[in-house]
């Protein structure tokens, strides 16, 4: 079977309908309720993995064996990759599961990093959310080469992985085989988180909105780990079961699942939660979520779902990264309702340190921000949209190069923004994709005498950028 065969496979299509390949979790097909497997590296069993129905965590023991009394519910077993080891993938489509069937051992082969990694990177794609062909088309054009560059230039043995945190596809499932071909050609293993446009509707309620997905990409969550960071991707997307109608939740069993894998995580490891819905503001439950989190030091979350770009300090040990999309303006256009161009988040991992930055696609990472002036009646006003803002930023203006101080934050809408997707600009079937008002934007006034205008931006990590415009 040739690649692109083979990732076909991995969501078969057949007359507009998906074949799964991994029926038998979904069959009603009865199984034994032990299941058990073992962890080697082909030769030596590995202890201490964490392995997982869903439901159930228990560790390998010194030869590498583990047995699970399976839940009734449960669909998959899945091991969290240890530190130190290669990721299982199919073309980078992450597989470090299983799907349960008729059998009952599952057995995993690890190989072990050439190099250790207490370094490494991540990328973090939010809604890429293709519909059509066309749609599928712009991302293979933009968004893959873009992050072929980026990876080539971390090194030929940079440690990379990517997480995507749903949305995948919008309502047409048919069109996973696509993505997986772009996960493919940008090479780098990849993790998957279900959007609420990547779900089953009108089949039942929650239980069974996630079938296809998981024919296609394995449980809907789970963890992994890579140098001194333990990662999380959750489900936090309840289906109410008419049309499309759905809401921001992580149901019971999911959490007391992650309470047991949370067991063998050191409360002053990295922490990367991924999942679709932005926890702070959009999940019901996110107090029980955080309850799971006390005593963590340094945990990130990473979200999509708004089409916008938001950094949200949750409390002093909980930063939530709520990201812009790959698709802009669900393709209709090369940014996001507040202004954000369509791109992607870069992580950077040192032991248990973290640092980012926005990757904007079609730029050089040094794009952070765009600026505007404006004329007003008697006076000119500039500004500033500083998408990946945080209050550890730094946003500073100069006249004529005299230094005037920092700028004013404001709430207001991106002017390229209301130029582009303003009132019927857009296709009727994308009209719905009007600005929105953001908070990172910052604003100057000054008279009309002045000829150019200077905005430095400091991030967190102290690193400058610079526009200068004429006025």
């Amino acid at each position: 079977m040739n690649r692109r065969s083979f990732i076909q496979s991995l969501g078969l299509i057949t007359g507009g309908a998906f074949i799964s390949l991994q029926t038998n979790a979904f069959s009603g097909l009865k199984r034994d309720k032990q299941i058990k497997g073992r962890v080697t590296d082909g030769k030596k069993g590995i202890a201490n993995v964490v392995m997982s129905d869903g439901y159930s965590v228990v560790l390998t023991d010194a030869k590498g064996n583990y047995t699970i009394n399976t839940n009734d519910m449960a669909t998959n077993v899945f091991m969290s990759t240890p530190a130190g080891y290669e990721f299982k993938t199919d073309y980078s489509i992450s597989r470090q599961y299983e799907t349960l069937g008729s059998r009952n051992q599952y057995d995993f082969k690890l190989q072990a990093l050439k190099k250790n990694d207490t370094k490494h990177s991540f990328i973090v794609w939010a809604d890429p959310q293709v519909k059509t062909k066309k749609d599928v088309k712009q991302m293979m054009d933009t968004s893959v080469p873009d992050v072929q560059q980026l990876v080539k230039s971390m090194g030929a043995d940079a440690l990379v992985h990517g997480i995507c945190v749903g949305d995948i596809v919008w309502d047409n499932l048919p069109l996973f085989p696509d993505y997986n071909q772009a996960v493919a050609d940008m090479g780098i293993p990849f993790f998957q988180a279900l959007g609420n446009h990547d779900m089953d509707y009108r089949m039942g309620g929650d239980e069974t909105s996630d079938k296809t997905f998981k024919e296609v990409f394995g449980p809907t969550y789970y963890s992994f780990n890579r140098g001194k960071a333990h990662y999380v991707v959750l489900d936090d997307v309840r289906y109410l079961g008419t049309e499309r109608n759905y809401d921001g939740y992580i149901v019971e069993n999911q959490l007391e699942w992650l309470a047991k894998d949370l067991k063998y995580v050191a409360k002053d490891q990295l922490l990367i939660i991924s999942a679709h819905i932005p926890i702070h503001n959009s999940v019901k439950n996110n107090a029980a979520l955080y309850a799971l989190l006390e005593g963590y030091t340094n945990v990130h979350i990473m979200t999509g779902h708004t089409h916008y770009n938001l950094n949200k300090v949750i409390n002093e040990n909980i930063y939530e990264h709520n990201h812009g999309t790959v698709c802009g303006a669900w393709w209709t256009g090369p940014i996001c309702g507040d202004g954000t161009p369509r791109g992607y988040g870069v992580y950077e991992v040192d032991g248990t340190n973290l640092k980012w930055y926005y990757k904007s696609t079609g730029f050089d990472k040094t794009k952070q921000f765009n600026l505007f002036v404006e004329p007003l009646t008697n006076q000119k006003r500039a500004i500033a949209n500083v998408w990946n803002w945080d209050p550890q930023w730094k946003i500073e203006y100069f006249l004529d190069d005299k230094a005037m101080g920092v700028m004013e934050q404001q709430k207001g809408f991106d002017p390229l923004a209301v130029q582009l997707y303003k009132g019927d600009k857009l296709p009727v079937t994308r009209s719905f994709a009007e600005p929105k008002k953001t908070e990172h934007l910052f604003m100057a006034h000054f008279g009309p005498e002045v000829k150019n205008v200077k905005v430095i931006v400091t991030d967190r990590f102290s690193e400058k950028y610079t526009i200068i415009v004429n006025a």
